[in-house]
């Protein structure tokens, strides 16, 4: 069983999954969708989670840097929601905080170009949202 991890745009969605070991995430995919178009990544997820045998996703969830929950995580929880009624697998939560700012850091370091970048930073997101969630399983937390 593998994890799946998920960072949540308004028109994005960047995709990362785990080793089968559950020891190492990288970018599996980004998929592109109309805006606020959120039910149209059901099917293509189900058929990842089928595919993949994935046990859990590890959702992002992007709070305020003050702790509090904003619109955006408001979209989140109502996603997280669409997900555990249509796909019937755990769906937690995870803080992605910095994780565009960093993934971008990540990126530029590597000489990505602009162009490039903008294609490869939600991936890049997923990869560290789901990274984090591995890391603090490992660690014993939960």
């Amino acid at each position: 069983m593998r994890y799946l991890g998920l960072d949540l745009g308004s028109k994005t969605l960047g995709i990362a999954i785990s080793d089968r070991t559950n020891t190492i995430a990288s970018i599996y995919k980004t998929i592109f969708f109309k805006e606020d178009d959120y039910d149209s990544l059901i099917p293509e997820l189900i058929n990842i989670v089928k595919e993949e045998n994935i046990s859990v996703i590890v959702l992002g969830f992007p709070k305020n840097m003050n702790n509090t929950i904003g619109t955006r995580a408001e979209i989140t929880l109502e996603f997280k929601k669409k997900l555990e009624d249509n796909i019937g697998i755990k769906v937690e939560l995870m803080d992605e905080r910095l994780t565009s700012v960093i993934s971008n850091d990540v990126l530029i370091n590597a000489n990505v170009s602009r162009k490039k970048r903008k294609k490869k930073v939600d991936g890049m997101a997923a990869l560290l949202i789901l990274q984090s969630y591995i890391d603090r399983k490992r660690n014993g937390y939960e």
